[in-house]
C-alpha cells in the first residue's frame, strides 16, 4: 500500500476512479449511442447489444417472457428462496421507517399550507451483468421503490454473451419482488431506452442502479429527461483504525474491495504499528497517516468515501464527527459486506467523493412532492399591500393585476380584467 501523510493535497494522490466518468472519448461514444437510440429506438438498441455484448437479440426477445421468469426457479438452489425472504424483510423494514409523510400547517385567517408526497409512476432499475451479475442489487433497489409505492418497476440487465439469457437468480429475485417487466439489454443503450422510450421499452420517470463508466456517463447525460439516483463510480472503503484494531480484519475488508473492478481501499490510522503491518499486505490501496483520530475524521470527511468502517476503541465517539460518507459501519464486527448483502440499508451509495452532496439510495428517492397553498380572501387581503410592493419592485405588472382582480367588484372587476388583457397584449 502507498503510505502518505495527511494534508490538504493528499486527495490529489488518491486514484478515486472518477476519471473514466469524465473521459472525453466515453462522453462522445455515449452521446452518439443516446442520440441513435432516441432517433431509431429498438433498432439501435439491438445494434449496440450486438456490438458491445456480442449477441444478436431479436426485437421480440428484448423483453424476457413470463415463462422464462417462472422457469428461473428450476435453475437455482431451492434454499435461495427462504434466504431471500429473510433479506427482503430486513430491507423492507428499514425503508418503511424511511418514508416521508404528507403534512398540513393551518395558520391564521384560514391559511392552509402543506406538502403532498406521492410515488413516481414508473422506475427503471439497471442491474449490472458481466461475469458476476449483481443479484443483491435487485433487492437493494427494487424494495425501496416498492416501499415508496411505485407501481411500475422495470429492470434492464445485459444478456449473457454466450447464451443471450439473464442470470436465473436475477430473474428469481425480480419475480419474488413482483417485477415482471425485465429486458435483456445493458450498457448506455439500456439507459437511453429507459430515458427516451422505444416501441418495446416504455419511458420511465427515474433510473437507479450502478453500472460501468458508460452506464454512469449515460445516466449523467439523460438527467433532465428523467431523474437519476446518483453518479457513482468504482466501489471504495475507507477504514479508520487505531492501535486496538485487528490487522487481519483490516486486511480482509480492504482486499474485499479489490473484487470490484477498480475498487479502492484506504486505511486512515494514527497508529504507526498498524500502518507498518498493513504497508506490505494490501495492494493497490493507500495508508493515510494522521496524528489523531480527530484528524482521521477530518481526512474522512474530505475524502467522502462510499463505505467508512470505524475500527477504534470507541467508534460511537467518532460517529458524530463523520459528516461525509455513504454508509458508516461501527466496530470490528460490522464489515461493509453486511451492508452489501443483508443488513437492510441499500448498498447503492455515492462514490468518488460525491458523498459531499449525494446520499445513499432511499425510499424517498422514489417519491415526489407537490406543495399545497390555500388562502381565504381575508388572508389574501392582509398580504395584499406586501405583494403589490414586491411586484412593483420586480416590474411584473401582470402579477399585480392578478392579485388586485380578487378585490374588485362589478364594473371594477371588469376594468381590472380588461387592464390585464391590455397589459398582456402590450
Amino acid at each position: 500500500m502507498h503510505v502518505v501523510k495527511w494534508d490538504k493535497t493528499t486527495l490529489k494522490k488518491l486514484n478515486r476512479g472518477q476519471q473514466a466518468a469524465l473521459d472525453k472519448d466515453i462522453f462522445k461514444k455515449v452521446n452518439r449511442i443516446l442520440w441513435d437510440v432516441r432517433e431509431r429506438g429498438d433498432l439501435a438498441v439491438r445494434r449496440y447489444t450486438r456490438e458491445f455484448d456480442g449477441i444478436d437479440v431479436p426485437l421480440k426477445k428484448l423483453r424476457v417472457s413470463e415463462g422464462e421468469i417462472n422457469q428461473a426457479f428450476e435453475k437455482i438452489n431451492f434454499q435461495f428462496v427462504p434466504l431471500l425472504k429473510t433479506i427482503s424483510d430486513n430491507v423492507r423494514h428499514y425503508y418503511e421507517k424511511d418514508l416521508r409523510k404528507s403534512f398540513k400547517i393551518r395558520g391564521k385567517d384560514g391559511i392552509v399550507l402543506g406538502k403532498i408526497y406521492s410515488p413516481l409512476s414508473r422506475v427503471g432499475i439497471y442491474i449490472p451483468g458481466g461475469q458476476a451479475p449483481l443479484v443483491s442489487t435487485v433487492y437493494m433497489t427494487v424494495i425501496p421503490a416498492k416501499v415508496a409505492g411505485v407501481k411500475e418497476i422495470v429492470i434492464a440487465t445485459p444478456p449473457n454473451r454466450e447464451t443471450g439469457e439473464i442470470d436465473p437468480h436475477i430473474l428469481a429475485v425480480a419475480n419474488l419482488l413482483g417485477v415482471k417487466e425485465i429486458y435483456r439489454v445493458g450498457g448506455a443503450q439500456a439507459i437511453a431506452a429507459m430515458a427516451y422510450g422505444t416501441r418495446t421499452i416504455q419511458k420511465v420517470d427515474k433510473i437507479a442502479g450502478p453500472g460501468n463508466p458508460y452506464v454512469t456517463e449515460a445516466k449523467r447525460q439523460v438527467y433532465g429527461y428523467v431523474d437519476i439516483d446518483m453518479i457513482a463510480g468504482p466501489s471504495e472503503v475507507c477504514i479508520v483504525a487505531d492501535s486496538s484494531a485487528d490487522p487481519n480484519f483490516i486486511t480482509c475488508d480492504l482486499l474485499a474491495q479489490t473484487e470490484h473492478f477498480g475498487g479502492l481501499g484506504i486505511l486512515i490510522t494514527n497508529s504507526r504499528k498498524i500502518a507498518e503491518i498493513m504497508r506490505k499486505r494490501v495492494d493497490p490501496g493507500f495508508i493515510i497517516q494522521v496524528n489523531s483520530l480527530d484528524e482521521a475524521c477530518e481526512a474522512t470527511n474530505e475524502i467522502a468515501p462510499e463505505h467508512v468502517e470505524i475500527m477504534t476503541k470507541s467508534p460511537q465517539r467518532l460517529l458524530k464527527k463523520i459528516t461525509n460518507a455513504g454508509s458508516i459501519f461501527l466496530g470490528p464486527y460490522s464489515p461493509a459486506v453486511i451492508g452489501d448483502y443483508i443488513a437492510g440499508p441499500s448498498h447503492v451509495l455515492p462514490t468518488g467523493g460525491t458523498a459531499h452532496y449525494f446520499s445513499a439510495l432511499s425510499a424517498a428517492d422514489f417519491i415526489k412532492s407537490a406543495q399545497v397553498i390555500s388562502y381565504t380572501k381575508e388572508a389574501l387581503g392582509k398580504v395584499r399591500d406586501h405583494v403589490r410592493k414586491l411586484t412593483e419592485m420586480e416590474g411584473l405588472v401582470l402579477h399585480r393585476i392578478s392579485l388586485e382582480a380578487r378585490f374588485a367588484d362589478g364594473e371594477t372587476k371588469k376594468e381590472k380584467t380588461e387592464e390585464f388583457a391590455d397589459e398582456k397584449t402590450n
